[in-house]
């Protein structure tokens, strides 16, 4: 299938060949007295034959700009990414917020959308701890193969990275397969020429639904002809119990060559039950 894919206002067509963790201690109180080198990694923690992330959109913003509502129809932006991993409407609504700084899609460390399962995605921003508009992270990014299932944290406000006083707090947190959403903006019917990443041509294919997003249920059970028929995905069903899809981080250079993070997260902390 085909993804396009937009990157702080360019586009890119990517060709894809397809077919609780606790919050760890962290150095708290690193204040700096100027802008200081963030790395954001995220790590795809699925099975191998598992599930894949498209390359993954994150911003820092201040409390103000909210991905999406658990239980109301997706915006425009949310539905593009869900669907088909286009980050761009989401980018364009994050810019005309007013509660947005930097924000960035990250690729896999590999240079080859999308992220599989063992593989990280790795960026690093220069912020200033003591903007307002780079006191919180978000993050978002689509779930395939599906038809609009998506990972994302619904509470702008769940992760923190600087403290009032721009002191860095960080972020290291799980997100886990219970933790995946449906868009509710495309029926999952798992028709390889309506789902991403499973057989799909062109973008903004399938049946349109008219819901709300809520908690996924699922690919279709083994032996009914879906996503997990197939010997690529046959360890995706992420509704499993222990079934993990991201580690995220968000960690600073301690001055010792070593990395700090807070504890703004833990496992299930970033799904639908933010709204």
């Amino acid at each position: 299938m085909h993804l396009t894919l937009a990157v702080s206002g360019g586009v890119l067509a990517a060709t894809v060949l397809a077919t609780g963790l606790s919050a760890r201690p962290a150095h708290h109180g690193v204040r700096p007295s100027s802008p200081v080198e963030v790395t954001v990694v995220i790590e795809n923690l699925a099975p191998a034959g598992g599930t894949f992330l498209t390359p993954v959109w994150v911003g820092f913003h201040d409390g103000g700009f909210d991905t999406y509502d658990g239980g109301a129809p997706a915006s425009l932006g949310l539905e593009a990414l869900a669907e088909d991993g286009n980050t761009g409407p989401l980018s364009d609504l994050f810019m005309m917020s007013g509660h947005g700084g930097e924000q960035a899609t990250i690729f896999s460390d590999t240079g080859i959308p999308p992220l599989a399962p063992g593989e990280t995605a790795t960026m690093t921003f220069v912020l200033d701890g003591r903007e307002a508009l780079n006191r919180y992270f978000s993050y978002a990014s689509m779930v395939i193969p599906s038809n609009d299932a998506f990972i994302a944290n619904g509470d702008p406000m769940a992760h923190r990275i600087f403290d009032y006083k721009g002191r860095f707090i960080g972020a290291d947190f799980i997100v886990a397969g219970w933790d995946v959403n449906d868009a509710a903006t495309e029926l999952n019917d798992e028709a390889p020429e309506n789902t991403a990443f499973f057989g799909q041509m062109m973008p903004n294919t399938g049946q349109d639904e008219s819901a709300r997003i809520h908690e996924h249920a699922g690919y279709k059970v083994p032996g009914a002809g879906g996503i997990l028929d197939d010997g690529m995905f046959a360890e995706g069903d992420f509704v499993q119990p222990g079934y993990d899809v991201a580690r995220i981080t968000v960690t600073i250079d301690d001055g010792g060559g070593s990395s700090s993070s807070g504890s703004s997260g833990s496992s299930g902390s970033s799904g639908s039950s933010g709204s």
